[in-house]
């Protein structure tokens, strides 16, 4: 059964980057454009708009990679913190270099690398010269001086003109960082002022995904978007700019209202006129244009509202975020009045585990069936999960043994014997690879590899909070993931 669609990513590509060169147009063929979100494994978003490509950003790069070349900005901040992408767990500089060799590998043009926000950072300054090593253009920017209130001082050589000119050649500059607050906007801000100082009427434009600007600012995908950002306080809201210039209602969210007013004068000391009337304005994003089905985005932007609220849970318990940011998320589920038997794995899966006395993991397949995994005595449940999955995808007996004993057991002695693991299950990295393993000599097990794919778009949920390697496998096979905020070892059938 196939997972069903809501979404033409075909057409959002098409009517997406028409729209991106018409705004360049508009300003003289020379646009710089803030990304938004990510430019890679955008998961949030394929999960609520199901048809979604998760690389859609980079398809729209590469369609218009005549036009376009890329510029990085990364915070000098972030690089300090050595800030980890939970979901894929890569530091941001790490993210950095990934998405630089990756776009080069696809034809993209990018032209350096800006470290923003910077104060003398030790880290940042490494970093930068690391990368020098290895013959990428590294450029800082600093703290402009002036921001947000003294317009005349931001809008001169002390401001803006204390930062260093870059030298770009297409219409079309993306300027895109790994997670938020990295200075696109500042940057984009002091390019600008450097090119109208040299006669070249500049404009700049932003494309975000989220939230999206022509849908009610209560959609469930919007509320989505908040859940996704509860950590960092965006709040969704119309954009009252919006509506005074135009009677029409317009979402946006509080950061880019709230800032507005600045940006709007920025942007006329800039260029001597008004370049936009209200935040929304500024945005180029054509998503709502690309659905196809309400009903089904509408559901999934729901279940991904319950998992971003049991992820919270689990968040908040291992002490990684604020009550406030649990608040939140508990107060975006009864928005709309869900609960976890909106996601029908959770609450059969805590069924499988009380009865059973056992930690356990649930995943339901995409016709529907449920499949279990529990902790017992050699592998994890995760683990045994997906094996369980796999036996039932490629259709084979359920007595059937999928990795024999003479491939498990040498890991189970050398784990045990050498490395002093006495207690850990196998877990599921390396449970796959004793299966790709037994894959060579077994054609039952080579079925169950060639399953794998299938379990994408799958559910799942745990009855206590899984490792995060075991989360980050999980997520690499498309799996969606909760778990209850138990750690292993509590007393499992409490509900």
């Amino acid at each position: 059964m196939e997972n069903k669609v809501g979404f033409d990513s075909k057409l959002y590509l098409e009517i997406q980057s028409e729209k991106i060169i018409e705004r360049a147009k508009q300003f003289n063929n020379k646009l710089y454009l803030e990304f938004g979100g990510k430019l890679f494994d955008d998961l949030h978003a394929s999960r609520v708009l199901p048809g979604f490509d998760k690389d859609i950003k980079t398809q729209l790069l590469i369609q218009l990679k005549d036009k376009a070349e890329v510029i990085f900005c990364i915070s000098a901040a972030e690089i300090e913190k050595n800030k980890i992408r939970t979901d894929l767990g890569l530091s941001y500089d790490g993210e950095v270099l990934k998405f630089v060799n990756n776009l080069r590998s696809l034809g993209i043009s990018v032209n350096c690398i800006v470290v923003t926000l910077f104060k003398g950072q030790v880290g940042a300054t490494k970093f930068a010269r690391n990368l020098e090593s290895y013959g990428e253009k590294v450029y800082f920017h600093s703290y402009t001086k002036g921001y947000p209130s003294n317009i005349d001082v931001i809008v001169s050589d002390e401001g803006y003109g204390e930062n260093p000119f870059i030298e770009t050649t297409k219409p079309i500059v993306v300027v895109a960082a790994p997670g938020h607050a990295n200075g696109k906007l500042a940057f984009c801000l002091s390019q600008l002022y450097h090119e109208y100082k040299r006669g070249v009427k500049a404009g700049y434009a932003k494309f975000e995904t989220f939230p999206v600007w022509n849908l009610p600012l209560k959609h469930p995908i919007n509320i989505a978007y908040e859940a996704a950002t509860a950590d960092i306080k965006e709040i969704n809201q119309i954009d009252p700019y919006h509506f005074n210039e135009y009677g029409t209602l317009a979402v946006n969210y509080n950061r880019d209202i709230d800032i507005f007013p600045v940006i709007k004068n920025i942007l006329k000391k800039i260029t001597g006129n008004k370049m936009y009337a209200s935040p929304t304005d500024m945005g180029v994003n054509m998503l709502a244009s690309a659905i196809t089905d309400e009903n089904i985005v509408e559901e999934s932007a729901k279940k991904e509202i319950i998992r971003r609220y049991f992820k919270a849970e689990c968040d908040y318990r291992r002490g990684l975020i604020s009550f406030d940011t649990l608040e939140r998320n508990r107060y975006l589920m009864s928005e709309l009045d869900l609960n976890e038997d909106c996601l029908s794995i959770i609450p059969n899966t805590k069924a499988v585990a009380k009865a059973s006395a056992l930690p356990c993991v649930g995943l339901m397949l995409q016709d529907g069936k449920m499949v279990y995994g529990k902790n017992k005595t050699v592998v994890s449940a995760s683990a045994a999960v997906i094996l369980n999955a796999l036996r039932c995808l490629a259709n084979l007996d359920d007595d059937f043994d999928i990795i024999p004993d003479n491939i498990l057991m040498p890991i189970i002695s050398l784990r045990r014997d050498y490395l002093n693991i006495k207690k850990q299950l196998l877990t599921l990295d390396d449970v796959l690879i004793a299966l790709s393993i037994s894959a060579n000599s077994s054609e039952k097990a080579k079925k169950a590899v060639e399953a794998i794919p299938l379990l994408n778009g799958c559910e799942a949920h745990s009855t206590f909070i899984l490792p995060s390697a075991e989360v980050q496998t999980l997520t690499r096979l498309g799996i969606n993931v909760t778990c209850q905020p138990v750690f292993l070892g509590s007393n499992i059938s409490n509900d």
